[in-house]
């Protein structure tokens, strides 16, 4: 098993336990989507032009997730908001595996990452 592999199984088992407990905090959430407001597609678009801005030493989780996050909420088509929602999801999996690979290789190199 790969070390990608490995940790995906764990991010899948985290995201179950964690809807489980919003399950059980709120019951099924049917909100509405709550996207395609005014103002949206703008800020979608300044958070991309920021993203391409930055060279590889400026590219950061933060900026590449709000990205993701503001091309979802400006998109008011639902199959076109459920791809959008996927590479939110996909990118927030990605940051986590990327701190844990730091937490690692801190633990391994004797430092203490907490």
């Amino acid at each position: 098993m790969s070390y990608f592999t490995a940790n995906l199984t764990t991010e899948e088992d985290e995201v179950r336990e964690e809807m489980r407990r919003q399950h059980a905090k709120f019951g099924p959430q049917n909100h509405p989507d709550g996207t395609g407001l005014p103002g949206s597609v703008m800020e979608a678009d300044e958070a991309r032009a920021r993203c391409k801005a930055n060279g590889p030493e400026q590219d950061n989780w933060r900026d590449i997730l709000d990205e993701e996050v503001r091309e979802a909420f400006a998109e008011t088509d639902p199959d076109a908001l459920l791809v959008e929602l996927l590479q939110v999801e996909a990118v927030a999996r990605q940051w986590r595996l990327a701190i844990r690979r730091r937490l690692a290789a801190a633990e391994q190199d004797g430092e203490v990452s907490r």
